[in-house]
């Protein structure tokens, strides 16, 4: 298992019977005395794997407590709607290959607000970028982006249920971010003056109202998708899934990729053929795949900036970085 070992969890813990009863009651396991190693996954304080010593068996579980501190019932509760966004969207036959949603096994209020899933052998989505921009395997990502569009088409065209886009929910996050960088003196009131003009200018635009409502992956960074073999996927982490315009998850990837390339080369550009390429292949699960490549790329630039300005908002971002994301940000705002 991918993380740091920290021990093994105690006996009288409740979270040994917790994990118990998940490996007996969904794993089908019949350890009469299991023992669990633990281990702190990709440096987070909230997001732990845990083996069975003598099965093998592996179970990932994420904790609300120490997001939420004293607010218990808000931890139980964000546990809860992830486990029921889980089953929700694995109910759309998005289980196996090649599309698959983590399985859910479990909630426990009691304990720090835990949410436990299945584990998913997998190379994150973020690997294969870093693949890219420190190695130069271009061919690598090209592929992985290939098999995360294939995904989210799927999940998106799968789930797409008839009623309009409210574009006025996405101006009004760009609000909060804007408002949040303005509150923190992280941009000037001419910035912010600026972003919310070019807001309302995206706002009068018919193509940003007019397709349809799909359920949302809702935090489409590279640490929420798992790659297995051929165009094999996996989506974890939907805390934050809803209902919203497709292009809020593939305008994301696209801004991502943007940010990464920043961030490893100095060059937003050299991101480009890659971003290209993921929406040319998200476009070809449509019957028209011109018409939705024009779509789609006519919409893009509004959430690759939106995603720009949510990473920058970020303590760890540096000073430089930020206005660079910013400026970025703007262009892209910017296009018509």
């Amino acid at each position: 298992m991918i993380g740091t070992y920290v021990g093994y969890v105690s006996g009288d813990d409740r979270l040994h019977g917790f994990l118990s009863a998940i490996i007996h009651d969904q794993l089908g396991m019949r350890e009469s005395r299991p023992a669990f190693r633990a281990f702190r996954l990709n440096g987070s304080n909230e997001v732990y794997g845990y083996e069975e010593k003598s099965s093998r068996a592996r179970v990932i579980c994420k904790f609300y407590g120490p997001k939420y501190g004293w607010d218990r019932d808000r931890a139980a509760r964000t546990a809860s709607d992830e486990f029921e966004s889980l089953h929700r969207l694995r109910g759309y036959d998005l289980v196996g290959s090649p599309h698959h949603v983590i399985r859910p096994l479990g909630v426990d209020p009691e304990t720090n607000g835990v949410l436990a899933v299945e584990y998913y052998e997998g190379e994150q989505f973020s690997t294969a970028i870093r693949r890219c921009t420190e190695y130069g395997d271009d061919a690598h990502l090209y592929w992985r982006l290939k098999a995360l569009a294939f995904f989210l088409a799927t999940q998106h065209n799968k789930t797409a249920n008839g009623q309009e886009v409210d574009f006025g929910s996405d101006s009004r996050y760009l609000d909060g971010l804007v408002g949040r960088l303005r509150k923190r003196n992280k941009i000037g009131q001419w910035d912010a003056d600026e972003l919310l003009w070019l807001r309302d200018l995206w706002a009068e635009r018919p193509r940003m109202w007019q397709d349809q409502q799909v359920w949302l992956h809702g935090d489409a960074t590279p640490a929420n998708f798992l790659f297995g073999h051929g165009l094999d996927v996996a989506a974890i982490d939907l805390e934050r899934m809803g209902r919203g315009d497709r292009m809020f998850d593939v305008g994301r990837v696209a801004g991502e990729l943007q940010h990464a390339f920043m961030s490893a080369t100095g060059d937003a550009r050299r991101a480009e053929p890659f971003i290209g390429h993921f929406l040319w292949e998200y476009s070809s699960h449509f019957p028209d795949r011109g018409a939705a490549f024009a779509s789609i790329t006519s919409r893009a630039p509004f959430y690759m900036g939106l995603n720009l300005l949510r990473i920058s908002r970020n303590d760890y971002v540096g000073a430089d970085y930020r206005r660079r994301l910013i400026r970025q940000a703007k262009r892209l705002l910017r296009a018509s």
